[in-house]
């Protein structure tokens, strides 16, 4: 398991990284792309529960949402997101069976918020003035998070965190993964010369380490109420695109409303 692990994030971090460097329409596709991809197995998941989401419309909306992110016109967000509303409304009353018209309504949206919105912040962030470097940054904290506490749950968990959600995750794993945030989010603030002192810096990867497992029991929380065990097997080790994305479905939230309300605190 953990050679396939490294082995999938060998190939996949090049990709990633290229993606976060050249930035622009590079970076957002790449996203819109593993939205896409995420976004087909949350419905697939939704689909268990005997649930006929609408699967192409929330795809076509996920999209839209992420693309729509370049466009320069303020209103072009509420306005996607309203049509996007209305129209899965309507498409309802002529679908079949009727009975599940509330619950196919319900999932589409659910995965159209949850992954094309969520992710959508992202996008924002890499817009921002030292963009790139807080993405390298958000994104590398939240996998150290990640690597950092499935290693030591796997070598020294042993109280379950929530058994009821995810019996393999320990609370010794929650507290390495803590410590595995702030020492790569110190190594890289320093390496990549963010706009943030140390203790900022330290808190910052606590909430985002806090926020990333809590993002993780989501996921598990929906897998599990869905009957699924992993997402899909399209990374080897890791499981699905949900299984990796959902530790950042959160902290892109963090790190965008820190970057804005500092700004406007110092502009003040």
């Amino acid at each position: 398991m953990l050679r396939q692990r490294l082995i999938t994030a060998a190939i996949g971090l090049p990709i990633l990284i290229a993606a976060i460097w050249f930035g622009g329409l590079w970076f957002t596709l790449f996203v819109t792309v593993i939205a896409l991809l995420g976004g087909l197995e949350f419905y697939r998941m939704a689909s268990n529960t005997n649930t006929r989401p609408l699967t192409y419309f929330g795809l076509v909306w996920i999209a839209l949402i992420l693309i729509g992110s370049h466009c320069t016109y303020p209103l072009a967000t509420p306005f996607i997101t309203t049509l996007g509303i209305a129209i899965s409304l309507i498409w309802l009353i002529f679908r079949s069976p009727r009975e599940q018209a509330f619950n196919s309504w319900a999932w589409t949206l659910a995965g159209v918020f949850y992954i094309g919105w969520m992710l959508n912040y992202w996008i924002h962030i890499r817009g921002l003035e030292f963009g790139k470097e807080w993405v390298f940054w958000g994104m590398l904290v939240t996998f150290a998070n990640d690597t950092a506490a499935y290693l030591v749950g796997k070598t020294w968990g042993r109280h379950t965190l929530a058994p009821a959600i995810s019996p393999a995750k320990t609370w010794e794993g929650a507290a390495g993964g803590l410590v595995g945030s702030v020492i790569v989010a110190l190594a890289l603030g320093l390496l990549l010369n963010l706009p943030i002192n140390l203790w900022q810096m330290t808190l910052l990867s606590l909430v985002l380490s806090i926020l990333a497992q809590l993002g993780d029991l989501v996921g598990s929380l929906l897998k599990r109420n869905t009957g699924t065990k992993d997402a899909s097997k399209i990374l080897p080790g890791h499981g699905g695109i949900l299984d990796r994305a959902d530790s950042i479905i959160f902290t892109g939230i963090v790190i965008y409303y820190y970057i804005l309300f500092t700004q406007l605190w110092t502009t003040r």
